[in-house]
């Protein structure tokens, strides 16, 4: 039989007696469902003495409870809650049961919808003997190594040093819970080493380093990227800012690379003004037109400049997104400071996924799922812009390079992409519009928006592009007339 905890009742005789206070406590404690039918009250004796009341203002109490049909009293078994509530009351306690819904904000995944991998291609069945494989571990149970399980950061090391050219020590590898908190944890670092100016980001960029930046009133200022001349390189080495974020592989969402000369400007510019480049490696391990280009970490490190580097990578798009395990490789006089962030924002990392993960890597599996995605994720976009071609023909214009897993597309006009965006979604298409990567309100003369191909199924492409060229052009229609 459950025994009922009395702890949280607390009585006060400003406006009742101490018994009314009881009955009441009791009485709403049973309606509300908090006390279940059947279960066991303490002792008149032993309540009396926690609440610090005489032993009859229980027992008036509870047999007041009892003549009403709340409570039940069995000889040489003391009371219980009734079986049977007064009908009266009934209505009152179903209602005080009825939960309010909550309201469901997941995010549409869907058909184009930007920065979600290929759920259906994930070896699902493999990851969860992973899982279960570590799943019983009682050495993972308990608090874990805030940096994140010692298996995982050598496994990372070894994966990045070969995949990445990165150059580290696994002692410099940070576990985190996804690109995201790597990224607010170097930039409050970053602040804390007491160096004053502007944070540069990239224009259009990542709304979520500016949501960062906002969130921990961070001053800072952005670098144009454009279809035609890329990452503007003179609006960050012509000044001394505090650091800047960069996309370097597939700038999102315009999807250009910064070639290797002016990433070694780039790093000259950090060394000789002791500024930091936090450099997001966003899908590196899908080039499909060009061999990727070494990591900015690697090539700083090469030559002695890499004190003012942070390299952060994520597995969400590689893996899958729900998965929310990151790294950040940080300069060794760095990796204090970032666990205190760390530490401060959320703690230990899941260790059964560090586990897991980390065999994972090593067996190769890993780099196996890469490679087929590669595979996959070209002939999807190979697919999608044959498409966009054969719809739209010259009037809309694929800008970003072949990789990643999105398609950025621009046309000259009267068409309103955010008004497209919203009728598509009607259709079950998700495209994004420029506007939502733009954190500063600047006219310009086309439209432009990104379709994400990753989550996209080949044999839906053709049909849903055709689609969205009708609902295009019912639109630049009605704007002619």
């Amino acid at each position: 039989m459950n025994r009922i905890d009395c702890s949280d009742i607390s009585l006060t005789n400003d406006d009742t007696t101490l018994q009314n206070s009881l009955f009441e406590q009791i009485r709403s404690r049973i309606l509300s469902g908090l006390w279940l039918s059947g279960a066991r009250l303490p002792s008149t004796r032993t309540l009396a003495s926690q609440l610090q009341v005489s032993r009859n203002t229980v027992i008036q109490t509870y047999d007041q409870l009892v003549a009403e049909g709340y409570l039940v009293a069995k000889p040489n078994s003391g009371y219980s809650v009734a079986l049977t509530l007064p009908d009266h009351y009934l209505q009152t306690r179903t209602k005080d049961l009825v939960s309010e819904a909550g309201v469901d904000q997941t995010p549409d995944n869907g058909l184009f919808a930007p920065g979600v991998a290929d759920l259906s291609l994930f070896p699902i069945h493999q990851w969860n003997r992973y899982i279960q494989r570590h799943a019983g571990r009682r050495s993972l149970l308990g608090n874990q190594d805030l940096q994140g399980l010692v298996a995982l950061r050598e496994a990372l090391h070894r994966y990045l040093t070969s995949s990445r050219s990165v150059v580290c020590h696994p002692n410099q590898i940070i576990v985190t819970a996804g690109a995201q908190q790597a990224i607010a944890i170097a930039l409050m670092a970053i602040r804390k080493q007491g160096k004053q100016g502007k944070f540069l980001i990239e224009f259009p960029g990542y709304r979520q380093v500016m949501k960062v930046l906002d969130t921990y009133d961070m001053d800072y200022g952005v670098v144009d990227v454009t279809a035609e001349r890329g990452l503007q390189l003179s609006q960050i080495t012509g000044q001394n800012a505090l650091g800047v974020y960069l996309t370097p592989s597939n700038q999102y969402p315009m999807g250009s690379s910064i070639q290797t000369d002016q990433r070694l400007q780039l790093i000259q510019w950090a060394h000789t003004n002791q500024s930091w480049i936090i450099e997001d490696d966003y899908d590196s391990e899908f080039q499909f037109d060009s061999r990727p280009l070494r990591s900015m970490q690697g090539l700083a490190a090469e030559s002695g400049h890499a004190r003012q580097m942070v390299y952060i990578g994520s597995m969400s798009k590689v893996m899958f997104n729900a998965l929310r395990v990151g790294y950040m490789v940080v300069p060794e006089h760095m990796v204090e400071p970032c666990l205190q962030v760390k530490d401060a924002l959320s703690g230990d990392t899941p260790s059964q996924i560090q586990a897991a993960l980390a065999d994972f890597i090593d067996d190769g599996a890993l780099v196996r799922h890469v490679r087929k995605m590669r595979r996959q994720y070209e002939q999807k976009y190979r697919l999608l812009t044959l498409c966009i071609k054969d719809n739209f023909g010259d009037e809309w214009q694929v800008v970003s390079q072949g990789a990643g897993l999105h398609v950025t597309v621009q046309w000259q006009g009267m068409v309103d992409e955010s008004e497209l965006s919203a009728i598509a979604s009607q259709h079950g298409i998700i495209v994004r519009p420029m506007s939502y990567y733009e954190y500063q309100n600047r006219p310009r003369q086309f439209g432009s928006v990104v379709l994400g191909y990753g989550n996209a199924s080949l044999a839906a492409i053709p049909d849903s592009i055709n689609q969205l060229a009708q609902i295009y052009y019912a639109l630049k229609s009605e704007g002619i007339t």
